[in-house]
């Protein structure tokens, strides 16, 4: 049996939930800071948040329809909402952690947020956990450390008058580097999908579904120094009236598989969401910080499962991400990581 070398680590803080470490072979594979005020401050790519009220863009900063009205969110991105506004869950402090053994005795550590009617403009007070599951698993003979992430969403029992529903989309924005250098160049990518959403110039869906130009499903790409350089979201369920507002029961798919010959590193990054969205890391700027050394263009890269962009505005795509009282947003991810045979 193929076997990691040195047990994986794992760290969390109590901003944003954040993923701070996922170390397999004495390698920390997610960007961050070794300090934890500096994510107070200089967070602003979003290392490791916990991305919430809702991921990715909402056009125009604008619900259109919740509750029979319209809502104006806090503009941060353009004429859009992004990540949730000007401080979104992953600039936000969780309650936690709570640490245990699930049934399974795998270890669990749970982070928790209730976030008020009217934050960032969002209607409705919702109550969110955050559930970091660690174990590892032999797959063909080959030892892998998991980490496993449940979300789930709840709208308080009371609410001001007139609120009975409110929007949801929640994601992780860890970045990865599996390779030895500061960029993520000669990193091996697989998509399991090609489908992906055209957008328009302010980076909003147009409202069709069709295949990435250069990307084949299935079939592997090296990432480079500045090319390919892709931050769009792809879609692995094309049929936006079949997804659940609860997708935990539905099976983990491969969203992405990446590997680098030079650290035998691979990450496979899985989920029960219908899609997410692939970063390469171009607008990457962090200075140097206590220790951290500074981090620029294609410093590491995103996969971030989540339901489709600015689903809440679009009638085919809105059931995916409306919460209404009485019911349960769920979501799963999970990253799967291990060294090969013969990696360095």
């Amino acid at each position: 049996m193929s076997a990691i070398d040195e047990d994986p680590t794992y760290a969390f803080i109590k901003q944003g939930a954040i993923i701070k470490e996922l170390s397999i072979a004495n390698r920390n594979i997610v960007l961050g800071f070794s300090n934890d005020q500096a994510y107070q401050i200089h967070n602003t790519p979003y290392f490791g948040e916990t991305i919430g009220r809702v991921a990715n863009r909402i056009q125009n900063a604008t619900i259109k329809n919740l509750n029979g009205r319209s809502y104006q969110l806090a503009a941060n991105n353009g004429p859009n909402s992004l990540h949730g506004g000007s401080v979104g869950w992953g600039k936000k402090m969780f309650q936690g952690p709570e640490i245990g053994l699930k049934d399974d005795k795998k270890h669990m550590v749970v982070y928790t947020l209730i976030s008020e009617d009217g934050d960032e403009g969002y209607p409705g007070t919702v109550y969110c956990s955050v559930t970091y599951t660690t174990s590892s698993e032999v797959e063909e003979g080959q030892e892998k450390a998991c980490l496993t992430i449940d979300y789930e969403v709840k709208l308080a029992d009371e609410q001001p008058e007139g609120v009975g529903e409110t929007a949801v989309n929640i994601t992780n924005h860890s970045y990865f580097n599996i390779g030895p250098g500061e960029t993520i160049a000669g990193t091996n990518a697989t998509l399991r999908t090609n489908l992906h959403l055209p957008v328009d110039e302010h980076n909003i869906p147009i409202g069709t579904i069709e295949p990435y130009a250069g990307i084949r499903a299935d079939e592997r790409f090296t990432l480079g120094k500045d090319e390919p350089d892709i931050d769009h979201c792809f879609i692995l369920n094309p049929h936006p009236a079949t997804v659940p507002l609860d997708t935990r029961d539905l099976p983990l798919r491969s969203a992405a598989l990446f590997s680098h010959a030079d650290t035998g590193i691979n990450l496979e990054v899985f989920t029960t969401e219908p899609a997410f969205q692939f970063y390469t890391g171009k607008y990457i700027d962090v200075g140097a910080i206590d220790g951290t050394p500074a981090r620029g263009a294609r410093a590491g890269f995103c996969v971030e499962p989540s339901r489709f962009i600015n689903a809440v505005n679009v009638d085919e795509w809105r059931n995916m991400t409306v919460l209404r009282q009485g019911e349960v947003y769920g979501s799963r991810i999970a990253y799967k990581a291990w060294v090969d045979s013969d990696g360095k």
